[in-house]
């Protein structure tokens, strides 16, 4: 019988589509069940720690953050695009991988030298003691440890669309983290012991990562000096715009930090609680289509079809975020706690930011995955250039004056980064 489900069945493109929605099905449930979890552990923290001490946390996981972002300068962009290229010879696979985990442990070691007076100066102007200051540096050793290769160990499992290998070790990871804050916070209501909570279950995790790649790559290679010669030309490119993103995008922090207080500080960390609705999505895109797109031929068609897209998914994730926060800001709010129930406000700004930044990024890495960079140069002076006028509007001290300066720069990044990518994809032949 020709029956509309019959034609649908028998489409070219049903089995294809059929598969997709399986693995999107099986992602997105386990990526909820995965935020759920980080979600629930984040506001035991807001909540259980002092005011002060979660100033301190908030202060201490932005540094942690920034530290990563230049541990890697660029090089898990480097692997991403040349293990496009060679993800199904095991051998070439594992030479790209041992010469990016080397890479980043000598980038490592230089950035430790650096930051670590940076972070105990922080701590200290913040009201912390000595004490509490060493030991906060010293809590962050082990997720700095397993981060140092977490982000690498990823791109084999994502280009062979193992994904339920890599989501079960996160869900193990996030279990092992929520176990152990529930464990000590009760306790133990100090910043240290809750960033060693969340620090240990990804050494565990990290070591089963490798284990999940010695199925598709050989894992006995060496780092090669070509390989490392091609990586460090990606670095090369991108390395100045990854250290001027990797302070500017944190620019509410650092600020505050400095010129704020602590309430103010703490607000903006218990506030980005909320912005794991957008890590939700972010993880998605970056498992299941970043990869793929990675490994299109070189065909205009197939190339722009599926940007525009992505493009599509961005926008519309983002439209419903913010209508969440539009209708029910005050029950968002009651979720964190009475200490920040007057913010409804700066929840709206943040998340806006947070959208826009959102769409921005991922844009620029789909098209860095297929090597593809942005000249850093432009990105810099574009940011100058923005602090310099919001300088003039707002006054930048203040949480709210802080927040409309990262909408401004969010746009405008946004325009460059759209710019950069329809001129990149009229270049490419048909």
């Amino acid at each position: 019988m020709n029956n509309p489900l019959n034609r649908l069945r028998t489409h070219k493109h049903y089995e294809r589509g059929l598969s997709m929605l399986k693995l999107v099905s099986l992602v997105g449930s386990t990526e909820i069940l995965l935020k759920g979890i980080g979600f629930i552990t984040g506001i035991l923290i807001v909540r259980l720690l002092p005011v002060q001490e979660y100033a301190y946390y908030t202060l201490a996981n932005t540094m942690a953050g920034t530290l990563l972002v230049l541990t890697d300068g660029g090089i898990s962009n480097g692997v991403m695009s040349i293990s496009g290229k060679v993800w199904k010879d095991p051998d070439k696979l594992g030479t790209v991988l041992a010469t990016g985990l080397d890479l980043r442990r000598k980038f490592a070691v230089i950035t430790l030298i650096i930051a670590v007076p940076i972070i105990i100066y922080l701590l200290l102007l913040n009201k912390a003691s000595w004490l509490t200051a060493i030991l906060i540096v010293l809590s962050l050793i082990p997720a700095f440890y397993a981060d140092l290769s977490d982000s690498l160990l990823e791109i084999t499992p994502k280009l062979h669309q193992d994904i339920s290998s890599l989501q079960k070790n996160q869900i193990t990871v996030g279990i092992g983290r929520l176990a152990l804050t529930i464990f000590t916070i009760f306790i133990f209501p100090w910043t240290f012991i809750i960033l060693l909570a969340s620090g240990l279950p990804r050494i565990y995790g990290n070591h089963k990562l490798k284990k999940i790649n010695a199925k598709f790559v050989n894992t006995d290679q060496k780092p090669d000096p070509i390989v490392r010669k091609e990586i460090l030309k990606v670095v090369a490119r991108i390395l100045p715009n990854i250290i001027f993103f990797a302070f500017s995008g944190q620019i509410v922090i650092w600020v505050l930090s400095i010129f704020g207080n602590s309430n103010e500080l703490a607000s903006i960390g218990a506030l980005g609680r909320f912005t794991i609705l957008i890590g939700l999505f972010t993880n998605l895109l970056s498992t299941l289509f970043i990869p793929r797109f990675s490994r299109l031929a070189n065909h205009k068609r197939k190339i722009v079809k599926l940007f525009l897209f992505f493009q599509i998914l961005l926008v519309v994730f983002s439209c419903g975020v913010m209508l969440l926060v539009f209708l029910f800001p005050k029950q968002l709010l009651w979720v964190l706690g009475a200490s920040y129930s007057g913010l409804s406000t700066e929840l709206f700004l943040i998340l806006l930011s947070n959208c826009i930044g959102l769409i921005a990024s991922m844009t620029s890495s789909l098209v860095g995955s297929r090597g593809h960079f942005i000249n850093p140069i432009l990105v810099i002076c574009m940011n100058i250039s923005t602090v310099t006028v919001a300088f003039f509007i707002w006054n930048l001290s203040t949480l709210k004056g802080i927040l409309y300066y990262n909408i401004l720069y969010e746009c405008i990044f946004l325009i460059m980064i759209y710019s950069f990518s329809f001129y990149k994809l009229r270049q490419i032949s048909e």
